[in-house]
């Protein structure tokens, strides 16, 4: 699968659970915004509990730098709290969608 990290050697699958003050349209097209600028493709939906979870798909340096980005606190709303799970990517996803 990856190495000691979790994340797979070739293109991977990030998700990442955002906690803070992120629920809105504000935050879910920043991140969009990032990823498509990445070149990654996924998605950012609010969920119930007041997390964001943003699903991107594409090279792990791509998606490492997402991840940066989200727990650097250069987006909009203010991040608390980021947990991440890393996985082999599962494809058929085009572009970056807001949920």
């Amino acid at each position: 699968m990856g190495d000691e990290s979790g994340k797979p050697k070739g293109p991977a699958r990030l998700t990442a659970w955002v906690r803070g003050t992120v629920q809105g349209v504000g935050f879910r097209w920043w991140v969009r915004s990032r990823a498509l600028e990445l070149g990654l493709v996924g998605s950012a939906a609010n969920l119930r509990d007041g997390r964001v979870e943003v699903i991107a798909e594409g090279a792990v340096p791509d998606c490492e730098r997402l991840l940066a980005l989200l727990e650097g606190g250069t987006s909009p709303g203010r991040v608390t709290g980021v947990s991440t799970r890393w996985s082999e990517p599962r494809g058929g996803i085009s572009g970056f969608v807001e949920r």
